[in-house]
């Protein structure tokens, strides 16, 4: 089985769930249940994006080795082909529990099935428009993704977690060859049932329209809107911790619409506007930044708001071939609410001293991040900034 090299797997914010109506995991007076879902945030010109999960395995020590006793899994059998591009909006797909003894667990590894000449699209993508391709994953570990947690496991109780899987940032291009890779960029969330709920307008609601909570313009939770049926138009932000977040709207062709100080409580979902008060900004034209990085470079684009916050308007890892990404970016001025609960009705601003203005962040994994700030961007134009790590 074949795994990514590198993987750019976020863990933060991990806490326990304690199972509160169903009087806790049913397991002895010295064990508790491990219970894992999978979710996705959009993806960026797919279709559809599948990825064929065996199983997920943990274990007490961080170094413990792949045929070391001590591990716990959850496995799916058979293997589960899912596609992550069902799972927005709050969706989620259920991968099972497990029962295990009471401790501190700090070692996770994710296990996909490789594809083969049997199953050859057991990880695929569609492109936009395009026919379904496999989806390669690079050599590398061969017994899974793993990664360092602090999930501690009560007698009694359910630890309840949430793989938020970004498509997006998750697939790769690999030149002009067709080929796409995949180098997975999961968090690992508890299963909170706090978030936030709202209406774009229904031009928008068309697939390409991407709604995030973000702290300190990095992005927490990121969905698209329904683009049919009785929800066209609706977004849910699901599962997010309570706390205050900025809430950003993306749009081809259109300002960003950026939404601060946005309130969640813990056990309820926060509405940020109403079904006949849409989020609906202004057209703008539009300019384009490009570059090259070395391969597993993330490269961001980011606009400081006048007074702050800064928010993430973009962001993927660079061809995986070439190095080169490309970002078309609004040149109109952001605008800009402060959040007010229902029924009272968000009043947006212009923030027209940073129309144009971005700046991008380079992070490539074992160097330090590096920032560059570019000039004003202006309608047609096109900006170049290149990236090197020693």
């Amino acid at each position: 089985m074949k795994f990514l090299k590198h993987l750019h797997l976020a863990l933060g914010g991990l806490l326990v769930a304690g199972l509160a109506a169903c009087g806790g995991g049913g397991g002895s007076a010295d064990s508790g249940t491990l219970r894992l879902a999978l979710t996705d945030a959009p993806a960026c010109g797919y279709d559809a994006v599948k990825v064929t999960v065996q199983k997920v395995r943990v274990h007490q020590s961080a170094s413990a080795g792949d045929a070391d006793a001590g591990w716990s899994e959850v496995v799916l059998n058979p293997a589960r082909r899912v596609d992550l591009l069902t799972l927005t909006n709050g969706v989620l797909e259920e991968l099972g529990q497990t029962p295990l003894p009471t401790g501190k667990y700090t070692q996770l590894r994710l296990v996909l099935a490789d594809n083969s000449a049997a199953n050859p699209l057991a990880n695929s993508v569609t492109p936009s428009g395009g026919s379904e391709v496999e989806l390669k994953t690079p050599s590398g570990q061969q017994s899974g993704v793993k990664a360092n947690i602090d999930i501690d496991i009560a007698a009694n109780k359910m630890a309840d977690f949430v793989l938020d899987f970004d498509a997006c940032k998750s697939v790769v291009t690999a030149g002009n060859s067709g080929q796409y890779l995949l180098k997975p960029v999961v968090s690992v969330i508890p299963r909170y049932i706090s978030g936030v709920v709202g209406f774009v307008a229904t031009a928008l609601a068309n697939g390409n329209t991407s709604v995030s909570l973000q702290q300190n313009g990095v992005v927490v939770k990121a969905t698209t809107p329904y683009s049919s049926g009785v929800d066209i138009g609706k977004f849910l932000l699901q599962p997010v911790a309570p706390g205050s977040y900025t809430l950003v709207l993306t749009a081809p062709g259109r300002s960003t619409a950026v939404v601060t100080g946005v309130t969640v409580v813990a056990e309820s979902v926060t509405p940020v506007n109403a079904i006949g008060t849409p989020l609906n900004p202004a057209a703008s034209a539009s300019g384009t930044v490009t570059g090259t990085a070395p391969a597993d470079t993330l490269v961001r684009a980011l606009q400081p708001l006048t007074g702050g916050p800064t928010v993430e308007v973009a962001g993927r890892l660079v061809d995986a071939s070439t190095g080169v990404y490309t970002y078309p970016l609004a040149v109109g001025a952001p605008l800009v609410a402060p959040y007010v609960a229902l029924p009272g009705v968000l009043l947006f601003a212009a923030d027209t001293a940073v129309a144009g203005k971005y700046t991008l962040n380079a992070s490539l994994t074992g160097f330090a991040a590096k920032t560059a700030v570019l000039g004003t961007l202006s309608s047609g134009a096109t900006i170049t900034s290149n990236f090197t790590f020693p």
